[in-house]
């Protein structure tokens, strides 16, 4: 099975540094969604070198700068699923970066936490 991750199609990235890029997310959550992504293929956070952490960092942070710039969003959720278990469904890292804006929903109380959605609002 072919990575979708690995071996990026030039028009599809948005931002990059040496060691990993960022791309719109095919299914957002939200205008704007951002998938920041390591170019060397392994699984999740926990496998990425001191380099790779550092990297896919500074590149969260452009991004944020350019989804303030061609988004204006009123926040952010920032996101990476490690396993199945935690709804991972490709098996290469990539962190989200979720611009959210005001009225998207109802009550945005409790974020993140919002994965598990009877324990968001507490």
């Amino acid at each position: 099975m072919t990575c979708p991750f690995c071996n990026p199609e030039p028009s599809e990235v948005v931002l990059k540094n040496d060691l990993c890029y960022a791309r719109y997310d095919r299914y957002p959550v939200n205008p704007g969604h951002l998938l920041i992504i390591p170019f060397r293929h392994f699984p999740d956070l926990f496998d990425a070198t001191g380099e790779e952490e550092a990297a896919l960092l500074a590149l969260v942070r452009e991004a944020k700068a350019h989804l303030d710039r061609e988004f204006n969003p009123d926040g952010y959720n920032v996101g990476v699923n490690v396993g199945e278990a935690a709804g991972q469904t490709v098996m290469h890292l990539h962190i989200h970066l979720i611009p959210r804006y005001r009225g998207d929903i109802e009550n945005p109380r409790g974020g993140v936490r919002g994965v598990i959605p009877e324990r968001r609002v507490y």
